[in-house]
């Protein structure tokens, strides 16, 4: 009896303490809590977690207040996660499941994966690979036609003085060349590929810009800008952003653009810029870049379940549209009322010149007159 009374004193006393108030710090909030959603505009994000305790000196656990600051879910402040999480498919390919790793976070992210790559290697190594590679295409889309136009043809192949490549062959000369430069690009890419540039003006700001995303920064930094061109859509996340969107674009389309080159140069056998309105003054390819611009100011073009390539009136080109009518309709307006003003303007002045030349007209007639009469008398004279 003894040994069971003592049993159950321990373990009531030990219930006991269950419902006594504890020494806990009286400033728990929703930061004591393992995880917190967070909401910002109306939606939620990720969920915060705070594990940082003080411990103080009579072993009082305390949990730290939590700060928060909202501005890290400000676009214009930190480039945001996933804008591309709600849609299943891919953007670039519709018919295909999204990327589980393609989220639309990145620069350039449309989702288009077809072979599976991002799932078998890192993410980060092919984004920097890539814009290698775009960067390198960029300029060959550029020189190989320059090449061709205004190079020296000693540096050229062939009777039709082709540009050198893999696909079009070499000359001494310019196979001595093409490696030389290949080999700069070789030892340059050896010396940067384990660059540090979180230290830098631009790596700084890629941390902060991508604290929301990773801890990687941007591929393709070299903190190279003289002339401060990187934020001329914007002194922000999403400035900067929109810049790496457009160069990793212009990008892609060099890397078609050259592939188009040499496979088009080695089935003809003729240059690139041969009979090419491209590469030669001409009115076609002005007027055909003019409308496309203007069309895609207006319209974009969709396709159904029932057709294809509809075009449609954006909500953008709508408003466009209605600025440029309603500015029409002002310039008519303040056409009219200078046409009103030239037209009496002409009248009044008109009549002063009618009646200066009629003047003129009238003394010149009459001193013809005169001096036929003149004429006339001293015939008669002789």
């Amino acid at each position: 009896m003894k040994i069971s009374s003592a049993i159950l004193t321990v373990l009531f006393a030990q219930g006991a303490v269950a419902f006594t108030p504890s020494k806990v710090s009286t400033a728990l909030s929703a930061a004591t809590l393992d995880a917190v959603e967070i909401t910002v505009n109306g939606a939620e994000e990720q969920s915060y977690k705070y594990d940082k305790y003080v411990v103080d000196e009579d072993s009082e656990v305390k949990v730290e207040e939590a700060t928060f600051d909202p501005s890290i879910y400000d676009p214009r402040k930190r480039v945001q996660t996933g804008r591309y999480n709600n849609k299943p498919n891919s953007i670039a390919i519709p018919f295909l499941k999204r990327p589980a790793k393609l989220d639309g976070t990145h620069a350039g992210d449309v989702g288009f994966d077809p072979l599976g790559f991002t799932e078998s290697y890192d993410l980060y190594t092919m984004m920097e690979a890539e814009i290698r590679h775009a960067r390198l295409a960029m300029l060959a889309v550029v020189g190989w036609p320059l090449s061709e136009l205004v190079g020296p043809k000693f540096m050229l192949h062939g009777e039709k003085f082709v540009a050198p490549s893999v696909l079009n062959g070499f000359d001494p000369l310019s196979f001595i060349s093409v490696a030389a430069i290949f080999g700069a690009f070789g030892y340059f890419e050896n010396k940067t590929w384990l660059r540090r540039v979180d230290d830098k003006p631009l790596g700084k700001k890629h941390v902060e810009d991508m604290a929301n995303v990773w801890k990687y920064g941007v591929p393709g930094d070299y903190n190279f800008d003289p002339l401060n061109l990187y934020s001329i859509l914007g002194d922000s996340a999403d400035g900067r952003k929109a810049m790496r969107e457009a160069e990793i674009a212009h990008g892609r389309a060099a890397m078609l653009g050259i592939t188009t080159f040499a496979a088009l140069e080695a089935m003809s056998g003729h240059p690139i810029v041969e009979n090419n309105l491209l590469f030669h003054p001409n009115a076609v390819v002005p007027a055909a870049a003019l409308a496309y611009f203007t069309f895609i100011n207006f319209y974009e073009v969709k396709n159904s379940d029932q057709y294809l390539l509809q075009p449609q009136l954006t909500s953008e080109g709508a408003v466009r549209l209605e600025e440029l009518q309603r500015k029409a309709a002002l310039a008519t307006e303040g056409t009219s009322v200078y046409t009103d003003i030239a037209s009496e303007y002409a009248t009044k002045y008109g009549s002063i010149v009618t009646s200066a030349f009629n003047d003129v007209k009238s003394k010149y007639d009459q001193a013809i007159d005169d001096s036929t009469k003149k004429a006339l008398k001293y015939t008669d004279k002789e």
